[in-house]
């Protein structure tokens, strides 16, 4: 059974696992490790070859102006916002060694469904954790408050972009926990026709 070699696609498929941002140590990947990484994760269905994504690398010398930038599109929007929260932001910008934005860009004006260029974009990010598993890196895939403020995207993205998710990389600090999976038999069915 291909599952039992630790070495196969279908092994690296079945282990991948999310680490936390905040445990995620160097090393991280170098320029030519996150560029094998980014180079597989364009290679997902994309209806109509619209490229619906983009990436964002945020440098490691950059880090400090994103911690800026979040802290204070943070304040514009929550004048009141404690001390701890402002920390919280500060935090959130400079976790783990690597960091990537997926951005997602539709195209209305094409006869591509919006439906079908969000399910790409969706490809594209799993596509990038997986990749940073098969690299021998852990991922962690973030959204919260700072995927949804429109002064970090338009900071980050361009016009008519969305912040899909922020993808921290690195080493795990320490051991990943397995998380509970749907068993499969609650999420498969198989279609049976109606006769008649």
């Amino acid at each position: 059974m291909i599952f039992n070699d630790p070495s196969s696609a279908a092994s690296l498929l079945a282990t991948r696992r999310s680490g936390k941002a905040r445990d995620l140590v160097e090393p991280g990947p170098d320029e030519a490790a996150l560029a094998a990484i980014l180079g597989s994760a364009v290679r997902v269905p994309d209806h109509g070859k619209l490229a619906p994504w983009r990436f964002v690398v945020i440098a490691h010398e950059d880090r400090g102006a994103l911690a800026d930038l979040l802290e204070g599109a943070y304040r514009a929007e929550k004048p009141s916002a404690s001390r701890m929260e402002l920390e919280a932001m500060r935090s959130f910008a400079v976790q783990a060694p690597a960091l990537v934005v997926l951005m997602s860009r539709p195209y209305p004006e094409s006869h591509i469904p919006l439906w079908e260029q969000q399910l790409s974009v969706g490809a594209a990010a799993m596509q990038l954790l997986n990749a940073v598993h098969a690299a021998g890196f852990v991922g962690n895939w973030l959204t919260g408050w700072a995927s949804f403020s429109p002064a970090v995207t338009e900071a980050l993205g361009e016009a008519g972009e969305r912040i899909a998710g922020f993808f921290f990389i690195g080493t795990a600090l320490k051991p990943l926990e397995e998380r509970p999976r749907p068993e499969p038999a609650a999420v498969i069915r198989r279609w049976v026709p109606k006769v008649g």
